[in-house]
């Protein structure tokens, strides 16, 4: 190697821990609180909401979105934002409307970010018509303090949590994140999402449970439902003290299936990489099929039809 070369390269190696120590110094003096560094100016605006209303709209692009108990009678919505995407509040044909107003140009989009945009919207507790909350790429939480006729929510990149109930359906869909739901009614309960797992708990639903899943775990624990459908293509699937009066229809293309104490009017499970193995609350009129794989299920009764089918995997079902 040329001493030339020598010469640069050490001369570069140089300024780059020159580089580390100046920014490690800052970052001790800020505290390693990488919001400080960021180029984007957030301010708070606090709404006091005077009007009455019945449902809730909230459609933002980038902001957490909260719904938490008011301490008082009142409505506030309190919006932790950029100064240039803030969010207009306003009641509009009897509905809280919640939307963003983007006041950006475009070279406004070359900076450095590390601050999270929020929502809360402080509700006294009671019930409301419908709710409908659609995210960009920022979560939604729902607290259980509230009762709607129906909840609509959805997010690109995001995670959304409600534990409100619905006397009508309650929807959730989500492109990449996690979806939970839990300690609500509702008549029907429909989840959907891309990337990432679904929890359900403690939940009665009237009618239908449907859940959706390209690829993710999902786990239903003491849920009490008419029927149950799950579909998917990569995932476990967990239930726990799951009873459908009339039917539980499952099908994966690569994923197990465990039951825990689990019981429905009938049973239809279909997986092509898995294994589907657990117990049930009542015999059955077992019809077994896999590949390559080990079955193990109680003797046929007079209960109702239990087809399960798999490639590769075992079957092993008792009745408890």
């Amino acid at each position: 190697m040329r001493r030339s070369t020598k010469a640069w390269l050490i001369t570069a190696l140089s300024m780059i821990i020159a580089g580390l120590i100046v920014f490690g110094g800052i970052m001790a003096m800020i505290k390693f609180d990488f919001t400080k560094l960021s180029t984007v100016k957030y301010e708070t605006n606090l709404y006091e909401i005077s009007e009455e209303f019945e449902g809730i709209s909230v459609n933002t692009n980038t902001a957490n979105v909260r719904f938490v108990m008011s301490e008082g009678s009142k409505c506030t919505v309190e919006c932790y934002e950029q100064t240039k995407l803030k969010h207009s509040v306003s009641v509009k044909e009897g509905k809280l409307a919640i939307e963003v107003v983007d006041l950006r140009h475009w070279y406004d989009n070359i900076s450095i970010n590390f601050d999270n945009p929020q929502i809360t919207v402080y509700l006294p507790k009671g019930e409301y018509s419908t709710l409908v909350v659609k995210s960009g790429t920022g979560s939604v939480d729902i607290a259980k303090d509230f009762s709607f006729e129906s909840i609509d929510a959805s997010a690109g990149t995001g995670n959304i949590t409600n534990h409100a109930s619905a006397s009508g359906d309650i929807k959730i869909k989500t492109s990449t994140g996690n979806i939970s739901v839990g300690s609500a009614t509702a008549s029907s309960l429909s989840l959907s999402v891309s990337t990432g797992n679904v929890t359900v708990s403690d939940v009665t639903v009237t009618n239908e449970v449907y859940v959706k899943v390209s690829t993710g775990k999902t786990c239903l624990t003491s849920v009490s439902c008419k029927s149950l459908e799950s579909s998917g293509s990569t995932g476990n699937v967990y239930l726990t003290n799951l009873v459908a009066a009339e039917r539980i229809a499952i099908e994966r293309t690569t994923g197990s299936v465990k039951f825990n104490g689990c019981d429905a009017g009938e049973i239809f499970v279909k997986t092509s990489t898995g294994s589907v193995t657990g117990s049930l609350l009542s015999g059955k009129n077992f019809d077994p099929e896999t590949n390559t794989g080990d079955v193990e299920v109680p003797g046929n009764s007079i209960g109702g039809a239990c087809e399960i089918i798999t490639n590769t995997g075992d079957i092993k079902i008792t009745v408890d």
